[in-house]
């Protein structure tokens, strides 16, 4: 852990407040705002379809001003899109909250290169465990979020609005921090030293396949019950605080095993992890479709976490064996797109169904992309003995 590691890791930790936060409060504004009740998720949803909107753009900012800029632009946006959500509880305008959530997307997909920035900022031997204390900043947000979102619920006259601008005064922050980090210069590559394959080319390798399906799929899975949880508890008959309280926790989950999971794929490989967070996942639902009391709900929604922090972090370690730096922004962009049109996709189902089916169906229909992420992974590491040279 250098300083530069250090300071990135707390711009993620802030970078998830405002995406635990608007997890948080998005479906309830929406639910009070929307002209239908199966609309409520939509604010969500617009916050990863912006993101997904935005990843091409991303890529050539990335590529054109280099990492810190592209950040800092990414932070104003989270900024300039909180204040326009406030006004848009304010004002009671639906539309206009939608519009702020997708403008905030810009914001979403400059951060979630933070993880890939990290591996830049150590030697080739230590990136598992860069990408996994730089997720481990998260834990920040698994505190400030729920309890931002807690604390500014009545402190304006529209509900919720002063978490909102609560978010203005975290992206300021970021932006901060932002303004003292450096990035090697190698981190914005010239394309001169190779030659950069064409991104079909990129796509199509096995190990690039795996690590875009499970990355996606687990981010999907976690969104799909995470969105639906605060709307599923207030059916229940459960205050906001109890609600709140489960997101902490299920942050916690995402977050606090980025201390040692770099060290368990150095151990054990991004494929064992990664089963494992497959495992983590199917208790998960079991538990929830056990009961609907409190601790149905915070055990599952921790373990849920868990899981999500093994596939994720293996995922994204595992991709970085499948692209050259001179590949960088293109290969990265393209997971990004796919974990994003993956969430705006569980984002309106997650309200459909909540609302409409109920937190059971909800929990069943979502062994279908676990089953898929187990079935990937098998398949890869089948294809690895294939191709291992064989022993004498």
């Amino acid at each position: 852990m250098n300083p530069r590691l250090l300071l990135l890791a707390v711009c993620q930790g802030l970078f998830l407040t405002n995406n635990v936060t608007f997890i948080a409060i998005n479906g309830l504004v929406g639910f009070a705002l929307a002209p239908v009740p199966w609309m409520a998720t939509l604010p969500v949803m617009g916050y990863v379809v912006g993101g997904a909107l935005s990843t091409g753009l991303v890529a050539r900012t990335q590529r054109r001003y280099g990492r810190q800029r592209s950040f800092q632009l990414g932070l104003i946006v989270g900024l300039a899109s909180a204040l326009l959500c406030a006004w848009a509880a304010v004002t009671r305008n639906f539309e206009l909250l939608v519009l702020a959530t997708v403008v905030a997307g810009y914001y979403n997909a400059n951060a979630h290169l933070y993880r890939f920035a990290a591996a830049e900022l150590v030697g080739a031997g230590e990136r598992e465990k860069a990408v996994s204390w730089v997720m481990a900043g998260g834990l920040i947000g698994a505190i400030a979020g729920p309890n931002l979102a807690a604390a500014g619920r009545d402190l304006l006259s529209a509900p919720f609005a002063g978490a909102y601008l609560g978010l203005s005064g975290v992206a300021l922050g970021g932006l901060i921090l932002m303004s003292f980090l450096r990035f090697p210069p190698s981190a914005v590559p010239t394309g001169e030293a190779a030659p950069k394959r064409p991104l079909g080319q990129i796509l199509r390798q096995p190990v690039f396949v795996v690590a875009a399906l499970t990355g996606a799929m687990g981010y999907g899975v976690m969104n799909l019950l995470m969105a639906a949880t605060p709307l599923a508890m207030q059916q229940c008959g459960l205050p906001f605080g109890d609600a709140a309280f489960v997101l902490e926790w299920h942050v916690i989950g995402m977050f606090a095993p980025g201390f040692f999971t770099g060290n368990l794929i150095k151990r054990f490989g991004s494929l064992k992890v990664m089963a494992a967070g497959v495992v983590l996942n199917l208790i998960c639902i079991a538990i929830a479709l056990s009961g609907v009391n409190l601790h149905n709900f915070v055990i599952a929604l921790f373990l849920l976490g868990v899981g999500w922090n093994f596939l994720f972090t293996g995922s994204t370690t595992l991709s970085l064996a499948a692209y050259g730096p001179q590949e960088r922004d293109q290969a990265q962009g393209a997971l990004n797109f796919f974990v994003f049109i993956t969430m705006a996709v569980t984002s309106l189902s997650s309200g459909v169904l909540i609302t409409t089916q109920g937190w059971n169906i909800l929990n069943t229909g979502s062994l279908v992309p676990v089953a898929l992420c187990g079935l990937a992974l098998g398949w890869l590491a089948w294809v690895q003995r294939r191709s291992a040279p064989a022993s004498d």
